[in-house]
């Protein structure tokens, strides 16, 4: 091959890699905000998509070949967030666990900690997330409201989200064509290059196709493995968080319940001020602040004095002295 005409190609493909890499940062970057601000993280790999989320019966296919031959329909990303009141809260985030294993999925993150009453009685709390097959996800939340016993009444917050990601997901494998048909060109580039320097010139350019390749991939992959698998954030709190005020056998409701709770709320805290008024603060200002105190009268006293002595002695100096003769 004429040496001029491999650099006006490699040229011409320099400049196409450097769109494709600038789209595909671009991209990058926006695909994995979304997936921080999702409220999830996970350090294990996910099930592939289901059928349910393409229209293809092979879902066990590469990405290049997904993305060039099956038509898609929408994908989309659902998870939910929910706050239920249990008995136990470190029993249930077991119970959980084990349910989103027997369909399939799989726990994210777990934490267990302790929390109070209004009352200041010590009960535990804890959060969990797992993933389940999105077919599976309303199934895995009726499953989740039932652990409270009464699901109505126990139930304190449910959200359900969902992200269509199905125009960035053929946007990524248009991109995804175009780099590999790039990188089949570059092959038969280098295996007709003649001179060392050429060859070097065509694999420096397919090492940075095959670096946007690889990230796109990554990112097509978390699209399917999110619209496969639904994330679901449980926070499990103890029914005696939620107990209703009740004074001498009466339950106020409504805004009555609030006001006579926030005038308790405000009591325990005047209760608790004035208890570290007394314990710490007191004796902290009687060891510190006496000794000072005194100090510093003493100072004044002993100016006083001082100021007291200089005017007398100022006065016994001007009554001794005689006031003039008149000639």
């Amino acid at each position: 091959m004429n040496r001029k005409s491999l650099i006006a190609v490699i040229l011409i493909l320099s400049f196409a890699l450097s769109a494709c890499a600038k789209a595909a940062a671009t991209e990058e970057a926006r695909v994995y905000d979304n997936y921080a601000t999702g409220g999830v993280s996970e350090a294990m790999p996910m099930p592939e998509a289901p059928a349910a989320a393409y229209d293809s019966a092979d879902t066990t296919a590469n990405v290049s070949t997904q993305a060039s031959t099956t038509p898609f329909k929408q994908m989309i990303i659902k998870n939910a967030d929910l706050t239920v009141a249990v008995d136990d809260p470190g029993a249930s985030m077991n119970a959980i666990n084990e349910m989103a294993s027997g369909m399939g999925g799989h726990i994210v993150t777990s934490y267990i900690y302790k929390a109070y009453t209004s009352s200041g009685q010590e009960v535990p709390e804890a959060t969990i997330t797992v993933r389940v097959p999105a077919d599976k996800l309303d199934a895995a939340l009726e499953q989740i409201k039932n652990m409270s016993g009464d699901a109505t009444k126990f139930t304190i917050n449910e959200s359900i989200s969902g992200q269509d990601v199905t125009q960035e997901y053929t946007d990524l494998g248009s991109r995804l064509r175009n780099l590999e048909e790039a990188d089949a060109k570059l092959s038969e580039l280098y295996d007709k290059a003649e001179k060392t320097e050429d060859a070097l010139a065509v694999y420096n350019q397919k090492i940075l196709i095959t670096e946007q390749i690889e990230v796109i991939k990554g990112q097509m992959q978390y699209y399917e493995q999110s619209a496969a698998m639904s994330a679901i954030s449980v926070r499990l709190v103890a029914k005696e968080t939620i107990e209703p005020v009740t004074i001498a056998g009466w339950e106020p409701k409504g805004v009555a319940r609030d006001a006579v709770q926030s005038l308790i709320n405000f009591g325990k805290g005047l209760v608790e001020f004035l208890i570290w008024l007394v314990i710490l603060v007191l004796p902290i200002v009687l060891v510190i602040g006496a000794p000072i105190f005194f100090f510093v009268r003493w100072l004044v006293k002993r100016g006083k004095r001082k100021e007291a002595a200089r005017q007398q002695a100022l006065r016994e100096a001007m009554a001794s002295q005689k006031p003039p003769e008149m000639k």
